[in-house]
């Protein structure tokens, strides 16, 4: 999903275009000095065939100059009426005396005193 968003906006223009400037600034710093190399390949007198191919894919890729015709949502209006009703059919929960009670035995009465020795 992360890469047809990316050459959706046009990523994939930008990945081309360093590959392009990589091999430029390589192959002029062969010839010359490295700040002449990146002279070379940033001032748009010297493109290379990669670049001259990346130019023509944004041009072709371009949107056309058409104008857009704009539609108007039209919504239909249904009004409704809200009613709150008591359910007709609910759950009872059934109660302790059908499973017995929850605890056995009721707890002691006085409460038990432990002593610590």
């Amino acid at each position: 999903m992360v890469i047809a968003l990316a050459c959706s906006i046009g990523l994939h223009w930008a990945f081309f275009q360093s590959l392009a400037w990589v091999g430029m600034v390589v192959s002029y710093s062969q010839e010359a000095s490295f700040t002449e190399a990146l002279v070379k390949t940033f001032d748009g007198s010297h493109p290379c065939a990669l670049c001259k191919e990346i130019a023509e894919g944004k041009q072709s890729e371009k949107k056309s100059d058409l104008p857009l015709q704009w539609k108007k949502f039209e919504f239909s209006y249904a009004r409704t009426v809200f009613l709150f009703t008591p359910l007709t059919h609910f759950w009872n929960m059934l109660s302790t005396e059908m499973f017995g009670a929850l605890r056995p035995n009721p707890p002691p009465v006085p409460p038990p005193k432990f002593q610590f020795s």
